[in-house]
């Protein structure tokens, strides 16, 4: 078994900056790291975890809530994110959450994990202040809807986003505009809701509040839901935006069911730009999701916290993407 001073060796620095790198010290150079990092791989060096962790006194674990594997969306995110922690030494597990198990949470990862990671899940002020407490750092991929413990997080700029599809709405015609979200009040569907009924009113359009949908965040829910609406023949938008791609794929399997031709009779549109929805039948009007960089950047946030050095929450422009279940 090759030992630390045998990777230094190879990688030409000193056993101390291998250490450096081994525990994700940020003084070391990108180009040092990875050097170090190819030696490792090279020697097939195994640091010895337990002797590592009582010696930091870190567990080199994170956990990351999860709200529904089936969601092709986080299922992206998450492979992102377990790629670069590993690259850092560190073990990820998922947790799927539900505010029902809240109160557990406390106890499950007292002095199991380093770092906490949400995917837009809003925490009570209490829960983060008691993570705080026992030095749990936690960082969200999607802005939560509560910022009670001033989580910070990585996510696109919302209202930017909404105005721009709802601009392309305005443009295909439409007056009216529907939007389906994901049912529970305090999720990151709801950011999306809000930052759509802004864009709305922002652009003059007139707001209703029928034509705000529960999808349950899921196809098969989502589906139902719209099944519903277009049987009962009250509903009057001409356009429908979806919180999530799943969601609207399962508005299209609705219209489809219906016999609705879209666009022509209901435009459909989502906000991710998961894979499946440019093989959709016709192809989802999306807005653009950079998935990758943004779960990069908020696992290096969480690892920056880590250290100490803590870190303001990122935004950043999303790109809209028509096809053709919006033109006309």
């Amino acid at each position: 078994m090759a030992s630390r001073k045998e990777v230094a060796d190879r990688a030409g620095v000193s056993v101390a900056v291998v250490s450096y790198v081994l525990n994700n010290r940020s003084i070391v150079k990108e180009e040092t790291r990875q050097r170090v990092l190819k030696a490792v791989k090279e020697l097939g060096y195994q640091p010895n975890q337990l002797a590592r962790g009582l010696k930091t006194k870190r567990s080199n674990q994170i956990a990351v809530l999860v709200n529904y594997l089936g969601n092709a969306f986080e299922a992206g995110l998450l492979l992102t994110i377990e790629h670069y922690f590993r690259a850092r030494g560190y073990f990820v597990f998922f947790q799927t959450y539900t505010t029902l198990e809240e109160p557990e949470l406390k106890s499950l990862f007292m002095g199991r994990v380093d770092g906490i990671l949400l995917l837009g899940q809003s925490l009570q002020s209490e829960t983060v202040e008691q993570f705080k407490s026992m030095g749990l750092p936690v960082v969200s991929v999607m802005q939560p809807l509560s910022e009670q413990g001033n989580i910070p997080y990585v996510d696109i700029n919302w209202s930017h986003a909404m105005r721009k599809l709802v601009l392309h709405m305005q443009e295909q015609g439409h007056r009216r505009i529907g939007f389906m979200g994901g049912g529970q009040a305090a999720t990151h569907y709801t950011v999306r809701a809000q930052a759509f009924i802004e864009a709305i009113r922002l652009e003059g359009l007139s707001w209703h509040a029928e034509d705000l949908l529960d999808g349950g965040g899921r196809f098969e829910q989502a589906a139902q839901t719209l099944n519903r609406t277009l049987a009962s023949n009250s509903w009057s938008f001409t356009a429908l935006v979806c919180a999530s791609d799943l969601m609207a794929a399962g508005c299209l399997s609705a219209c489809r069911e219906h016999g609705l031709k879209v666009p022509s009779q209901l435009a459909v549109a989502g906000c991710e730009d998961i894979l499946m929805s440019s093989q959709t039948d016709p192809p989802l009007t999306v807005l653009h999701y950079p998935r990758r960089s943004l779960a990069e950047s908020a696992a290096q946030m969480l690892l920056d916290e880590l250290e100490g050095k803590p870190r303001q929450s990122l935004t950043v422009d999303a790109e809209l993407v028509p096809r053709a279940s919006t033109m006309q």
